[in-house]
């Protein structure tokens, strides 16, 4: 299994930024993706950028250009920088990642708790 500690989210003000860290530890052979994804109260959680083993990225389109997801595959880290940041944006931010359990093993899915990222106006 994997377990994903998230950090780095907060109260900014509109235009600001926040860069968030989510770390993978555990048992597991490799990480193929990570992502964050978000979800506003009442609404459905949604992606926001992701990122695979071999950098491609793919982001939302509310969040291109604003937002960037990167990673260090020694610390097994996605992060996410989020720059020019708006109300709207604000919601509960989740890492994501997607890992195998040996060389030739399916891929699991696993959520970190949440952490919430506030911009106010």
């Amino acid at each position: 299994q994997v377990q994903l500690l998230e950090s780095g989210g907060g109260l900014v003000q509109g235009g600001g930024s926040l860069r968030l860290s989510c770390t993978a530890s555990g048992s597991f052979f490799s990480i193929n993706t990570m992502g964050w994804y978000r979800q506003a109260p009442g609404k459905q959680r949604e992606l926001v950028a992701i990122i695979n083993s071999g950098g491609s990225t793919n982001y939302a389109d509310s969040v291109r250009g604003r937002f960037t997801i990167s990673k260090d595959n020694a610390k097994n880290t996605v992060y996410l920088q989020m720059n020019s940041l708006k109300p709207e944006d604000t919601a509960v931010y989740y890492c994501n990642a997607g890992a195998t359990r040996s060389i030739l093993g399916g891929l699991n899915y696993y959520w970190g708790q949440g952490t919430q990222v506030t911009v106010s106006s």
